[in-house]
């Protein structure tokens, strides 16, 4: 129910509970005065017509007395008066209307007045006055008996309530109506103008503002409310340049972190290049001999075309591993990025006699994600596993789909997920130092062999797309690193 409504609904059922109460009491009054005309007329014109009554007795007799009562009864319309016996038989012309036990007061000269709810065939309430007839000796001659209906009581009372009602009724529409207009005007019209302030808030329009002339709670809301979108737009402003500030600097940190991993395969790459320079350096010797024929001259040509190809990939590879570009999602085939890494790493695999082992199946597993950005976390990892193999060994790189929950910190439902797996078969961790590894900076290995950034990095750039590492390690067995990453087409249960 709108608020306005509300207010004029509490005027109006005010308003008349105040005038009912005002009526009830009036019409009680009323009744009262109504009731006290009646007693006081009945008992001055009882008591004037039993003293006449009594001078008659006394000075005509009964038969006189009886007629000017019949003669005041018959005047009077509303009133109906006899001369009654206290002691006549009940049913009896004489009988009083009240039971005897009633009458006592009037036998010993008191005047009472009684309501009854019938008076002989007459069903209807009356209100009777009983007067004593004293004989100027002392004695008791009965009593005068003036009766009247209450009808016109209840009338006059019906009559009130109804005017009464009316006039309610006119009062509480009119302030209903005043109340509706005023509730309108000061209050609905501002909040409505509130309402939508707030849901264009709320949607993230920031640039209208309320202009409200009320100088009242709700002018003040106003106000408030543009303070709160001009201070809104200023925190947005600022955390967009903080967002950017530390998008530049997560880039920046993420691109050292490839050249430091570029740095680590430069030893590695110089020595998978001797081989074909020196190749390409005999066969250009041979070339310079004389007498050498057409043939081997082609053959040693083609041979340093093949060598100098070579050459160009593994620098082409490098390079682009540690150029810096920005974020740009595609469907990647997990399988041949992960051959992608190996490959780069293999001269680094190679001068630690680490051999690596690549577990692909044949039908493809793809993910949403930067293909880069992923291989540059693969590549951490894998990096991370032949250093922690001192005197060689193993390790294995496995993809694959697997159906998993999601950690609590990512949230959601059981799903399928593309999964990376590298397993080494180094020293291995305990569990306080697992608990550490991807905090930045935090590093177990020896000094020149790591800066502390490659599993953190590895660790944003899988949340960034929405995945999540889980690690397994054993002190003596070695560790394993399981990258999840949402499978293409398929949304994340939940998002960190």
């Amino acid at each position: 129910m709108k608020l306005a409504r509300k207010l004029a609904i509490a005027l109006i059922l005010g308003v008349f509970a105040v005038v009912a109460v005002h009526a009830y009491l009036r019409v009680r009054r009323l009744i009262a005065i109504f009731e006290t005309d009646i007693r006081h007329d009945a008992h001055a014109y009882g008591r004037a017509l039993a003293a006449a009554i009594a001078e008659v007795y006394h000075a005509d007799g009964s038969e006189r007395a009886r007629a000017i009562v019949a003669v005041a009864n018959q005047r009077e319309n509303h009133v109906r008066i006899r001369w009654v016996s206290l002691d006549a038989p009940a049913g009896s012309e004489d009988a009083p209307a009240a039971p005897r036990a009633e009458l006592d007061p009037v036998a010993r000269g008191a005047e009472i007045v009684l309501r009854l709810p019938h008076l002989d065939d007459v069903h209807e309430e009356h209100l009777v006055t009983f007067v004593p007839v004293v004989a100027p000796g002392g004695g008791a001659l009965g009593a005068i008996e003036l009766a009247e209906s209450l009808a016109g009581e209840k009338q006059y009372i019906r009559t009130t309530l109804l005017n009464t009602a009316l006039a309610n009724l006119a009062v509480a529409l009119v302030c209903g109506l005043i109340a509706t207009a005023l509730g309108v005007w000061f209050v609905g019209r501002p909040m409505q103008s509130l309402i939508a302030q707030a849901r264009r808030v709320g949607a993230g329009d920031l640039s209208a503002r309320l202009s409200l002339s009320q100088r009242d709670e709700i002018g003040q809301l106003a106000q408030e409310m543009n303070l709160m979108c001009d201070r809104l737009a200023d925190a947005n402003a600022r955390a967009a340049r903080e967002t950017e500030a530390r998008i530049s600097a997560l880039e920046q940190l993420r691109h050292a972190d490839r050249l430091a991993t570029v740095g680590k395969l430069a030893a590695g790459i110089a020595h998978e290049l001797g081989a074909p320079l020196q190749v390409i350096s005999g066969r250009a010797r041979l070339l310079c001999e004389d007498g050498t024929s057409r043939e081997e001259v082609e053959k040693n040509a083609r041979t340093i075309a093949e060598q100098t190809d070579r050459i160009i990939r593994i620098v082409r590879q490098l390079l682009d591993f540690a150029r810096r570009r920005g974020a740009e999602k595609a469907r990647v085939d997990l399988r041949a990025l992960a051959r992608r890494t190996v490959s780069l790493l293999q001269p680094l695999a190679d001068k630690r006699s680490v051999s690596i082992e690549i577990v692909a199946g044949e039908v493809p597993v793809e993910a949403g994600a930067d293909g880069e950005q992923i291989q540059q976390a693969v590549t951490n990892l894998v990096v991370n596993g032949i250093q922690a193999m001192k005197e060689g060994g193993a390790l294995r790189v496995k993809v694959h789909e697997e159906r998993v929950v999601p950690p609590g910190d990512v949230g959601g439902d059981e799903a399928t997920y593309a999964c990376i797996e590298v397993a080494d078969e180094g020293e291995g961790m305990p569990a306080d130092v697992v608990g550490h590894i991807f905090e930045p900076f935090y590093t177990t290995k020896d000094v020149g062999e790591g800066t502390g950034l490659g599993l953190s990095v590895s660790y944003g750039i899988i949340r960034e797309h929405e995945g999540f590492i889980r690690v397994d390690s054993q002190v003596g067995k070695g560790s394993r690193f399981r990258v999840y990453l949402p499978l293409c087409g398929r949304a994340s249960p939940g998002v960190s």
